[in-house]
């Protein structure tokens, strides 16, 4: 039988838009360590007014500013991080930048832009089998962070209360059967799918078999990824002291949709229901229900240093660092064996914009808390020579236990954040 080449591409675009799985997990150190490790990621698309974050003084004596001021209890715990940058990244298209924001390809925005795969899809890879979930990608108001290694981008959770449902409710026997059946079903379709494609294998020159052997291995993967979804849909679900979340309507209310986000991120993590987080932070148009504002997020960010707009944008902005602090808390506070979650999860908080009055995507705004590293301190780079900002998620990916060398725009590990010794 003989089948045309773009209707085989066609036909298969379904089992493409699949994630892409392309290191097996039992191969990855992190998976063999036995000591769980963590990542969350946090972007405020709207970043932060600059002054009120980075400190003047470098290194350990630093003083500390009005926003760092609010996680003073956590000095030891994190680390603040100026003059980093994403390589080709222009003010023309900083907004766009939140496409790169994790992927660190150069040019969002531009014509012809193709994404790459974000550092959590990267690191799924190697640590997705072992959680229910391989990574949860949510979102404060509808985008999200997560790209696939083809570049597509992955659509974000934003509903609470949906996402609790899949980590901590369990369905009835019909609904466990329905998925049961749609994991058959995806079966089904690669069967065919490798059956055409090995149909198809003797028509082609050796370049185009060389490809089509890389499908065939990615089709392999998936149906790795399959049998380990069955697996985790026979798995009775983790049960939780924990009311369902209510979903907060009012686009407005960035805080609250973020805590609401923030209370999941602990849950799942406690639950170790996975491992990988990404979560974008709300930069609404709206006034946001906090006393004393009543200009939208969007406008305060670009204040073109209107004193009462930068009043009114430092009450936001303290209002979000309260919300990470919340978070670290309770992080923090949950024992996991001989340590705490907070030291086995690496929690970055950053943004596209260095600063959104200006477009700037300079000298971004970065703390890094937990995951193991030694903290307490303020690394300042020169922006005028800003190593990347993939140089951090390098050092994140090797304290996930993933044996990298590089990634994306990275020129190697981030210089002066060292793993703790004990």
């Amino acid at each position: 039988m003989r089948f045309d080449r773009r209707s085989f591409l066609r036909s298969s675009g379904v089992a493409l838009a699949l994630p892409m799985l392309e290191m097996f997990a039992s191969a990855s150190p992190a998976a063999e360590s036995g000591i769980p490790r963590r990542m969350v990621c946090l972007c405020a698309p709207l970043g932060f007014l600059p002054a009120n974050l980075f400190p003047e003084q470098t290194g350990r004596g630093y003083e500390l500013t009005p926003y760092l001021d609010v996680l003073k209890d956590f000095r030891d715990d994190f680390t603040v991080i100026s003059g980093l940058a994403h390589a080709g990244m222009s003010s023309g298209f900083a907004h766009q930048a939140t496409a790169s924001f994790l992927t660190g390809a150069p040019g969002a925005g531009r014509p012809g832009f193709r994404n790459t795969i974000s550092l959590d899809q990267y690191a799924a890879d190697f640590l997705g089998g072992l959680t229910r979930l391989p990574s949860l990608n949510l979102s404060g108001e509808g985008l999200g962070l997560s790209w696939t290694r083809t570049g597509a981008q992955i659509p974000a959770d934003n509903s609470p209360s949906r996402v609790f449902a899949r980590l901590f409710l369990d369905g009835g026997a019909d609904e466990v059967q329905a998925r049961l059946q749609w994991l058959e079903d995806g079966r089904s379709i690669l069967d065919d799918v490798r059956d055409q494609a090995r149909t198809l294998r003797s028509e082609l020159g050796v370049s185009d078999r060389n490809k089509l052997d890389e499908y065939l291995t990615s089709v392999r993967e998936l149906e790795r990824r399959l049998q380990t979804n069955e697996k985790w849909a026979r798995t009775p679900k983790p049960h939780v002291d924990a009311e369902p979340p209510k979903d907060i309507p009012n686009a407005a209310d960035l805080i609250g949709r973020m805590r609401l986000l923030f209370d999941l991120t602990h849950l799942a993590l406690q639950t170790d229901s996975t491992r990988l987080i990404m979560i974008m932070l709300g930069g609404s148009t709206y006034a946001p229900p906090i006393k004393g504002v009543n200009l939208g997020h969007h406008d305060l960010s670009h204040h073109g240093k209107d004193p009462g707009k930068l009043e009114q944008l430092k009450l936001v902005e303290v209002e979000t660092m309260k919300a990470v602090r919340d978070l670290l808390a309770k992080l923090r506070e949950t024992r996991e064996d001989a340590g705490t979650l907070l030291d086995r999860t690496s929690v970055f908080l950053g943004s596209n914009l260095g600063d959104a009055s200006s477009h700037s995507v300079r000298n971004l705004p970065v703390l890094l808390a937990g995951g193991g590293f030694e903290h307490g301190q303020h690394l300042a780079f020169d922006p005028q020579h800003a190593p990347p900002l993939c140089n951090l998620y390098l050092s994140l990916l090797q304290r996930l236990g993933i044996e990298a060398d590089q990634f994306s725009t990275s020129t190697g590990t981030l210089t002066g954040l060292d793993f703790k010794r004990s």
